[in-house]
């Protein structure tokens, strides 16, 4: 019992979690602003040729 005890208390690993759940949600970011403009700057650059 002790050892879960300790395992709930133990806040170690929760900063890890919390920069990979922020560096997730900026990917999804990225990705998102590319999809929607990716398009139109092709566009732009071959009409720029």
């Amino acid at each position: 019992m002790r050892i879960f005890a300790r395992f709930v208390r133990d806040e170690a690993g929760a900063s890890s979690v919390k920069y990979g759940l922020i560096a997730a949600c900026i990917s999804m970011a990225i990705v998102t602003v590319l999809h929607s403009v990716g398009p139109k700057l092709v566009d732009t650059l071959a009409a720029a040729e």
